[in-house]
């Protein structure tokens, strides 16, 4: 059953549920808007004012339109992927459309998502103010044991004070975060001591990110990176930090420059784990994520929440969500001028030789980035790879879902081990 939009009770149920939800509270503020959702042709407008929720029939500045077949879907407790989220919808389902003002829906796609929240936990069946996060709880979990410091790495010239984490013993694994995000992602793999008691795991944030400061004399906003200064800052850190033919891990961004290390510099690594990898992925560019009329830091981390599996629990997604929040002016879209736009490999991914470097690329069923299906494509060109699709998991394995993720990371590291 899609929306009920012809059901006065219900729209009225879900209009007084905006108006006193909790979320929605914490966002008020001095701004205006009216969006609607549309269902085969009914609309329903949701009118706010100084933030709140209120009765009103102003045009609406967007719409959020599909037929009711696609909303039935994303109503389903647990969507299909690509049927999760705002953005996976808009990017990947052809029936949907968000028609009107752009920027309007850019500056207030958070509002949008938490109503439609509200109208699933309704729709659902559910009384009561809706939760937080309608994902599920993580539980009671351990935090890392990790030791910081600084290293100091040149590049192209430049001198870098790089931060990095490392916890356990044993055969390093070098562990490379996502665009916008930092070394934080891995704290949760890092306080698993299936993985610790036998490995050392370092992470590290690149420059501008996290507690990596940027370099004397950088100016705001010139973060750019792109394939060579990446190869050169992870080649240079693994040297200036004495990590000894490390097991490397990355996804998204990183998963790229997984690939692109294992052409490289193969004899380098024990193995590559390359999660959410393609040759090259198109249509993540945005411009508002470094736009003037639009909040980076709610905008940002709203973009990248439905990159996770709805089964990813609600404490790792905040994490996730948090981590892209504090990003830099420019980092994030400096990290996607490489991710979409600098990294082509289709030149030379089937050139990767994984007789001199074991190669695994691991690719979440949710990403509707870096889909299963490009990721299985790119590893149809590389002699000896192993791939696999991560059921129940999105575009952030080892930070949205870490305990799901160990399943599939802990049989890869048994298998390099032997």
């Amino acid at each position: 059953m899609s929306w009920r939009l012809e059901d006065a009770a219900f729209v009225a149920a879900w209009h007084a549920a905006c108006a006193s939800d909790e979320v929605l509270a914490v966002w008020q503020g001095s701004w205006n808007t009216t969006f609607a959702i549309a269902c085969d042709g009914v609309v329903e407008r949701f009118h706010f004012v100084d933030g709140s929720c209120m009765p009103g029939a102003d045009t609406p500045a967007f719409t959020l339109a599909a037929p009711a077949g696609v909303w039935a879907k994303f109503l389903q407790p647990i969507p299909p992927r690509h049927h999760h989220a705002i953005f996976a919808l808009r990017m990947r389902v052809p029936e949907f459309h968000i028609e009107g003002d752009e920027l309007a829906f850019a500056q207030h796609c958070h509002i949008a998502r938490r109503v439609l929240e509200i109208g699933k936990w309704l729709h659902l069946g559910n009384t009561g103010p809706a939760p937080a996060s309608l994902r599920p709880a993580l539980g009671p979990t351990e935090a890392p044991e990790v030791t910081g410091r600084y290293i100091p790495v040149s590049a192209r010239g430049v001198d870098y004070q790089i931060h990095s984490e490392s916890a356990g013993i044993g055969q390093d694994i070098l562990c490379l975060h996502t665009a916008g995000a930092d070394g934080r992602q891995f704290h949760r793999l890092m306080a698993d001591q299936r993985i610790t008691a036998i490995h050392r795991m370092t992470a590290f944030d690149l420059p501008w990110h996290g507690k990596s400061p940027p370099p004397a004399g950088g100016i705001p906003g010139s973060w750019k990176l792109d394939t060579d200064l990446y190869v050169d800052l992870i080649m240079g850190f693994i040297r200036a930090a004495g990590l000894h033919n490390p097991i490397v891990l990355g996804a998204s961004m990183s998963g790229e420059i997984c690939l692109e290390l294992a052409y490289r510099h193969p004899e380098a690594f024990r193995a590559i784990i390359a999660c959410e990898a393609s040759e090259k992925i198109d249509g993540r560019k945005i411009a508002w994520a470094w736009h003037p009329q639009v909040n980076q830091s709610l905008f940002v981390p709203e973009w990248i929440l439905g990159l996770m599996a709805p089964q990813s629990p609600a404490e790792c997604a905040t994490d996730v969500f948090w981590h892209y929040a504090q990003s830099g002016p420019h980092t994030f879209a400096g990290d996607i001028m490489f991710y979409s736009g600098d990294w082509d490999a289709r030149d030379r991914v089937a050139r990767i030789d994984t007789n001199r470097c074991p190669l695994f690329m691991l690719t979440g069923e949710y990403d509707y980035s870096c889909t299963a299906e490009l990721s299985a494509a790119t590893a149809a060109k590389i002699p000896g790879v192993h791939f696999q699709v991560m059921e129940g998991i999105g575009h952030f394995p080892f930070a949205e879902n870490p305990k799901l993720f160990t399943d599939y990371l802990l049989p890869i590291l048994r298998q390099v081990r032997a």
